[in-house]
């Protein structure tokens, strides 16, 4: 099914089906962008910052996009992701005094936490979980935004559920029911 907004074509999905201006695209798919970069970050803000940036390299691409510009756009917002991440220092903060051990959990608390066992995960896992689950793309459309193979996709796909399964923030205490 084919709605028609103006001059712009969307699926029955809400995707962008037909080429379209720059501003029109922003107004109709920011919105469901802006859900993808939180679901990588995690973070309001840094996911305002990378949709931001996503599509302010579009901008200048614009004119070199055939058809459909939202896998394109999710391709650039990945890869912002990704890079962004690969430049931020990860080493160790040198401190005067030694931490305090963590605490467990308070009875009240949610010890099933999907969003710190997602956040342990690497950042290619993290981006095809969001990408095939939270997005709903396929395999071979995952494949084409991260530019990667099916099998590839599938394969980082099996290993986050594997270290998911694994992970102490989403293990099922004594006594608790899934």
């Amino acid at each position: 099914m084919t709605t028609s907004v103006g001059t712009t074509a969307l699926d029955s999905g809400g995707r962008v089906t037909d080429s379209i201006g720059f501003d029109e695209f922003v107004t109709l798919r920011s919105s469901a962008l802006l859900r993808t970069a939180f679901l990588l970050t995690h973070d309001h803000a840094l996911a305002e910052d990378l949709l931001q940036t996503a599509l302010t390299k579009a901008w200048f691409a614009w004119r070199r996009i055939d058809g459909n510009p939202e896998p394109y756009v999710r391709k650039i917002l990945v890869n912002s992701y990704a890079s962004a991440w690969r430049r931020k220092w990860h080493g160790e903060q040198p401190t005067e005094f030694l931490p305090e051990h963590a605490s467990a959990p308070a009875d009240g608390e949610a010890a099933q936490d999907l969003w710190t066992a997602m956040e342990r995960l690497p950042r290619r896992q993290r981006a095809v979980v969001v990408l095939r689950y939270f997005e709903d793309l396929t395999e071979a459309q995952t494949a084409t935004v991260l530019d990667c193979s099916v099998g590839t996709v599938k394969s980082q796909t099996s290993k986050a559920f594997a270290k998911l399964r694994l992970d102490p923030a989403l293990a099922v205490q004594e006594g608790e029911a899934r």
